[in-house]
C-alpha cells in the first residue's frame, strides 16, 4: 500500500515534504502605472444604478435592516471588482434609515493619498427608507 511520491521512515510513518518557498522580487512601485487609477465616476454610476434597482418598492424594516445593509455592501463590493483596478482596495459602507420628518447627516473621514486615492457616493430614497453608500478606493502596495 504505497502513496504517490511520499518518503517513508524507519517506522513506516510518512514523513513531511519540506516546503518550497517562493521568493517574489520587489516591483518598487509606488504610485498605480498610468492609465491605471481609479474612476469614481463609474463607480457612482454602478453604486446608484445598484441602490435604485435593488431597493426600488422595499419598505424600512428596522429587524432586517442591519441585514440588508450587510448584504447591499457585499453586493457593490462584488459588482465593482470587476471595474477595480489593480493593486487597489475597496471599503464600502452603507447606511439605511427610515424616511421621515427628520434630518440627518451622514459622515465618513479616512486617511487618503490624495494622488492616488478617492471615494465616491450614492443616496436613495423612497417612500419609507434612505440609504446613504459610500466607497473609499485606495492603492495598495
Amino acid at each position: 500500500a504505497s502513496t504517490t511520491g511520499g518518503r517513508v521512515s524507519f517506522s513506516g510513518l510518512y514523513l513531511q515534504q519540506p516546503i518550497q518557498e517562493v521568493y517574489v522580487e520587489n516591483t518598487y512601485r509606488m504610485g498605480p502605472e498610468p492609465g491605471c487609477h481609479f474612476n469614481a465616476s463609474r463607480t457612482q454610476q454602478i453604486l446608484q444604478a445598484t441602490l435604485d434597482s435593488y431597493l426600488e418598492g422595499v419598505c424600512y424594516s428596522p429587524d432586517s435592516c442591519s441585514q440588508l445593509c450587510q448584504m447591499l455592501a457585499d453586493l457593490v463590493l462584488s459588482k465593482l471588482k470587476d471595474v477595480n483596478p489593480p493593486r487597489y482596495k475597496l471599503v464600502c459602507q452603507v447606511v439605511v434609515g427610515q424616511s421621515g420628518k427628520q434630518g440627518i447627516s451622514v459622515a465618513s473621514c479616512s486617511l487618503m493619498n490624495p494622488n492616488t486615492d478617492n471615494y465616491t457616493s450614492a443616496v436613495f430614497q423612497n417612500h419609507s427608507l434612505f440609504a446613504v453608500a459610500l466607497v473609499h478606493c485606495m492603492y495598495f502596495e
